[in-house]
């Protein structure tokens, strides 16, 4: 596996509905989005991603204003813990559904957190073998549950000596929370009706702090 991303989707429905519509980018508030995020810093466009550009590094931002949907990749969502996201992203949500994903392949690290509408956290959860469960706040949704007690294809795969300190990979917990919450894999099995996700056009941007 060679996942990583760090994304925010901003939904006022369903996030799988929209991204199989073909949405168009909405540039003009797209930019607006991006500015209202980074009040403090100067803010020059880049050339355009793709939702495969879902892990810029630090000091970029991809960003799309959609009918129903914004998404923001950026590494201020790829803390440790979900709950320590800064609170201006969870404000931006303005009576939407915050969903947070993040995964590096590099640490086995993975997490996700769903705000309501209302800014209530709903349900986090992030996990890394060195650092062991980081956040586990809320009810698991159903998606979690072979994982969590135990997924029998991964512990399959174990030889007896392995001591991997979780009964899951995290990564492929992190694939069927994208595939639950987004209706898309980055890797693993791709359905006939999946979004493509380079025809999910970002808008790329720079932010350099004043």
């Amino acid at each position: 596996m060679g996942t990583k991303d760090w994304m925010l989707f901003y939904a006022s429905g369903e996030v799988s509905e929209v991204l199989r519509s073909s949405p168009k980018i909405d540039r003009e508030a797209t930019a607006a989005l991006v500015a209202r995020l980074y009040p403090s810093c100067d803010i020059r466009p880049i050339a355009d991603g793709s939702l495969y550009s879902s892990n810029p590094p630090k000091g970029e931002v991809y960003a799309a204003v959609f009918p129903g949907l914004s998404i923001v990749c950026t590494q201020d969502a790829a803390g440790d813990a979900p709950t320590e996201l800064d609170a201006r992203f969870i404000r931006e949500a303005a009576g939407r559904t915050l969903y947070l994903h993040a995964m590096h392949s590099v640490v086995d690290f993975f997490a996700y957190a769903i705000w309501e509408p209302d800014g209530t956290l709903r349900r986090s959860f992030s996990l890394s073998p060195d650092s062991g469960v980081i956040s586990d706040v809320g009810t698991p949704l159903p998606f979690e549950e072979k994982y969590l007690a135990g997924d029998p294809e991964f512990l399959e795969s174990l030889d007896d000596e392995d001591e991997y300190p979780f009964r899951f990979h995290p990564l492929d917990l992190g694939e069927a929370a994208l595939r639950a919450l987004f209706g898309f894999n980055y890797e693993g099995v791709i359905e006939d009706d999946d979004p493509d996700l380079e025809e999910i056009v970002l808008a790329g941007y720079v932010v350099t702090p004043r």
